[in-house]
């Protein structure tokens, strides 16, 4: 609730599980008792650019017990002498006011409690998505193998089909000399068949020698 003209959080609603609350530049000047009440479980609170003057006022906040961050930036509170040490002395639970410790230590730009949880959640999540992943490419490759395998039983089947087929043509060529044979008289068949065996016929030899 930035910027708002909010002159106090009397209306705030109860707010069990809230923990960061930014109410900057606004006019609030007091009332902060409402906070513990409605907020009871706050860690960080920017109250920066409102119209806190003293110390005082911050007193209600006590009693949140969780708070460790507080924000009065542009406040006149800031404008005090020990103004530092006296809100941390007020509020022991504190870690950081105004984005530094009591060493001066700079706050780290991200708080994870502040954040919300679920961090680690998520991260887990991620490694499971890429595990999924992972086997969904697996499962690509398998396939691809499978169908390469396919490709060449279908080939092998091709192959197989034509040398049936050209060993059906070579037959019927044989059986076709064997039907031209039948067809011829039987002495004309046997001297062909002599003739292809390169002999002679008996008959002629006979001939041959009456001559």
């Amino acid at each position: 609730m930035i910027n708002i003209n909010l002159l106090s959080v009397s209306n705030l609603p109860k707010l069990n599980k809230l923990r960061k609350l930014e109410l900057s530049d606004n006019r609030i000047s007091g009332g902060l008792e409402v906070l513990a009440e409605r907020t009871p479980n706050l860690t960080h609170l920017n109250l920066s650019g409102n119209k806190i003057k003293d110390i005082n006022t911050l007193e209600p906040l006590k009693k949140l017990p969780n708070l460790h961050s507080l924000d009065l930036f542009n406040c006149e509170v800031t404008m005090l002498i020990n103004y530092r040490e006296s809100v941390f002395t007020l509020l022991p639970q504190l870690t950081y006011l105004d984005g530094f410790d009591a060493d001066d230590q700079e706050a780290p730009d991200s708080d994870p409690e502040a954040d919300g949880d679920g961090l680690e959640d998520e991260y887990e999540n991620g490694e499971e998505d890429d595990d999924d992943d992972e086997d969904d490419l697996d499962e690509e490759v398998i396939d691809d193998e499978e169908d390469e395998d396919d490709d060449l039983e279908g080939e092998e089947e091709e192959d197989g089909v034509d040398d049936e087929e050209e060993d059906e043509e070579e037959d019927g060529e044989d059986d076709e000399e064997d039907e031209a044979d039948d067809d011829l008289p039987r002495g004309e068949k046997r001297k062909r068949n002599l003739e292809d065996e390169g002999e002679e016929d008996p008959e002629d030899e006979e001939d041959d020698e009456d001559d």
